[in-house]
């Protein structure tokens, strides 16, 4: 899953990004509240974290911006601050989660997936399509019982393609999710990462789970294949 993280504190920011990174997120990056505002607004991100006291615009009129353009985007807002009112007001400015500075990674990464799960529609805890099976947050894939070990990036390639099985996703798509903005390669990445999926979760078992559409891009049969 893409997500945007928009903090003035760039330790922070940087630590953040690797640890969301080595769990299998694509993660950009702003620092002030103006340019996490313009990325809010040019790119698909499945969910936002968000500072309060930001230069240009602080996070509340950051997030009241986004809600009232209709984006409704999952926003963790959060600050150093303290205090039942300031957190009032960030979920009143339409925020979905609030958590306070310092506060511990392992806390943040459940509460972002929580909002994954919630957005746009309540998504369960494990995604399955027939007899494939992804733990997103244990990073466990099993196919029919079986196990399969993948890399953090076939993990994600699987967990985006699982989000949106039945549909017809572009390459595109799946750049600015599974990759981030600092992507600069070959977008035939995507062929190559398909491949090891299909060499991993379909062809030891007998399965063609994942479709090549001609023109279009790739689709995950809703029955697992």
């Amino acid at each position: 899953m893409r997500v945007l993280v928009v903090d003035d504190e760039k330790r922070f920011c940087d630590g953040l990004r690797s640890g969301l990174e080595a769990e299998g997120f694509a993660v950009d990056v702003a620092y002030d509240g103006t340019d996490g505002l313009w990325r809010a607004r040019e790119n698909p991100y499945d969910a936002i974290v968000l500072d309060i006291m930001l230069p240009g615009l602080n996070g509340y009129r950051v997030c009241a911006a986004l809600r009232a353009e209709g984006n409704w985007t999952p926003i963790l807002m959060l600050t150093a601050k303290e205090g039942e009112w300031d957190e009032v007001e960030g979920l009143d400015t339409g925020a979905d989660d609030y958590l306070t500075k310092p506060f511990s990674y392992a806390v943040l990464l459940a509460r972002l997936r929580a909002l994954l799960r919630r957005e746009p529609r309540e998504r369960p805890p494990a995604l399955t399509a027939g007899d494939l099976r992804l733990d997103p947050a244990a990073k466990e894939v099993a196919r029919g019982g079986v196990r399969v070990e993948l890399t953090a990036r076939e993990l994600a390639l699987l967990e985006y393609l699982l989000r949106r099985r039945g549909e017809t996703v572009s390459k595109r798509e799946i750049l600015a999710h599974v990759w981030d903005d600092d992507f600069e390669g070959d977008p035939n990445i995507v062929e190559v990462y398909v491949g090891h999926l299909r060499n991993k979760l379909d062809r030891p078992f007998g399965r063609a789970s994942i479709e090549t559409v001609r023109g279009f891009g790739y689709r995950l049969a809703g029955d697992g294949g």
